[in-house]
């Protein structure tokens, strides 16, 4: 059986190629992107991009299939996070022929004000496992946030599956901070995705450098390099 640091270099590399090739990864340190907080970042991630391939999809649903062998859970149904992890999540639903939902950021203002869609009858997960399937996890709020929503719909949610991390300190606080404990898991992390930029000739070893940099203090790297916050 395959252990998670070998699923990141295997299914991970293969996730980057394809990522890097589709635009949903893209990297430039001389003129970084504008993130809707205002500051300009290196890196902009955009996984909906993924869907163009199928190819591509069958990566991911692969990369979630390795991970649950790994951790040799078996959930009794998937839920994916709206909008971003809808796809991956019915994917892998179909690839395991199991039951299919997904939750909202927030519960409707209208008609039953549902949070999450897919429940049966009862409106609840009935105490079923529930596995999560994100696309990117960042300072890991929104995904913590669809477990508690999930727990709250009596659904025991221990695991959480995501394409990418940028591998903040601040998602690893979130989900420390679950009760029940929960934990997450990417196919591809941002150390895997550095290795396969270089690999593949996308970035030169001083940009890497500098993305890594980046990693360890994100607001501050571009104020640092002249870039300043932008408001509105």
């Amino acid at each position: 059986m395959k252990n998670l640091k070998t699923i990141t270099r295997t299914h991970g590399q293969k996730i980057a190629r394809a990522a890097f090739e589709l635009g949903a990864i893209r990297l430039d340190v001389t003129n970084p992107f504008r993130w809707v907080s205002g500051y300009r970042m290196p890196i902009y991630n955009d996984n909906r991009r993924l869907l163009a391939s199928s190819e591509a999809r069958r990566l991911v649903a692969e990369g979630f299939e390795a991970i649950l062998n790994a951790l040799e859970y078996d959930p009794d149904s998937i839920a994916g996070t709206a909008t971003a992890g809808i796809p991956h999540a019915t994917t892998l639903a179909d690839r395991l022929e199991k039951p299919l939902s997904y939750v909202r950021s927030a519960s409707k203002g209208h008609g039953l004000g549902n949070r999450i869609e897919g429940l049966a009858k009862g409106g609840t997960y009935e105490n079923a496992h529930v596995l999560l399937i994100e696309d990117l996890i960042s300072t890991g709020l929104s995904s913590t946030g669809a477990v508690e929503a999930i727990v709250a719909a009596k659904g025991k949610c221990p695991y959480t599956l995501a394409i990418f991390t940028y591998g903040f300190a601040a998602a690893e606080e979130a989900f420390a901070a679950l009760r029940p404990e929960a934990e997450f898991h990417a196919i591809l992390t941002y150390e895997v995705m550095l290795e396969s930029a270089l690999k593949e000739g996308y970035i030169s070893h001083a940009e890497a450098k500098s993305l890594e940099a980046w990693r360890a203090d994100p607001f501050g790297w571009g104020i640092e390099r002249g870039f300043m916050k932008e408001e509105g």
